[in-house]
């Protein structure tokens, strides 16, 4: 019983709730259903086992398990036309936090889309909202969409989405080059968006990088594929681990 009180004070002092009129048998079955579900929605699942692509669809000729890592990387031989994708086949939640870890080689491209839809006719090409990585100091942390309005927000940048052609700078999350300095060059860095109704929020190595609130109703998305990216250019590497999605 002192676990259950311990939980139902937590959960009011999360939402701010007032009590002082509410008896305890009816704040138990307000309360219910996060009691019994509460625990398993804030933890962390693994979406990636480290030891084959399960669950995952992309181009054997880029991707590859190698040590427990996800490989992206594109040979002098392998050059390609268009950016390519290795796609989550799972169904991501409405609201999620997505935690992983990446390092990028000095000449690469990648991304982390989300809220994606498949592109039809072209394999292993999304559609959609991308937390962008790359490995020369350019656009990391930004908010991306690919095949559609492009540049949402660059780094160091709170904005609000008004139309395509209506985007509202609503605050500096600090200097481009300044928080560069957060992010670790051809190293581990690890990345966790918070995406919670039309509000995305990108952080690497716990630094607030961009934030996106969608107000565009004609191109947002709520919903759609989870993956990541070898992009069109030099050859490149890009190496991820530890995929892990909360439900919120």
């Amino acid at each position: 019983m002192l676990n259950v009180l311990v939980t139902i004070q937590a959960i009011f002092r999360e939402r701010n709730f007032v009590t002082h009129k509410i008896t305890l048998p009816t704040l138990v079955l307000c309360l219910l259903p996060n009691l019994m579900f509460g625990q398993s929605k804030k933890e962390f699942s693994s979406i990636f086992n480290g030891r084959d692509l399960t669950g995952w669809k992309g181009d054997s000729t880029y991707w590859r398990v190698e040590n427990g890592i996800l490989v992206g990387e594109v040979t002098p031989a392998t050059l390609l036309k268009r950016n390519s994708f290795i796609i989550n086949q799972n169904t991501m939640p409405y609201n999620f936090e997505l935690k992983l870890e990446y390092r990028v080689s000095a000449k690469g491209n990648s991304g982390i889309n989300y809220r994606s839809m498949l592109v039809e006719g072209e394999p292993y090409a999304l559609k959609g909202y991308q937390a962008d990585i790359d490995g020369e100091d350019n656009w990391s942390g930004q908010n991306y969409e690919e095949r559609g309005r492009e540049f949402l927000a660059l780094r160091g940048q709170e904005v609000l989405v008004k139309s395509k052609e209506e985007i509202v700078l609503t605050a500096s999350l600090g200097s481009k080059d300044s928080l560069q300095k957060f992010i670790h060059k051809e190293d581990w860095n690890e990345y966790h968006l918070i995406v919670i109704g039309n509000n995305m929020k990108h952080y690497i190595n716990g630094i607030l990088m961009s934030d996106v609130t969608d107000q565009d109703a004609m191109h947002r998305t709520f919903n759609g594929y989870l993956g990541v990216q070898v992009h069109v250019g030099p050859p490149m590497k890009i190496e991820y681990r530890n995929f892990r999605v909360k439900k919120r």
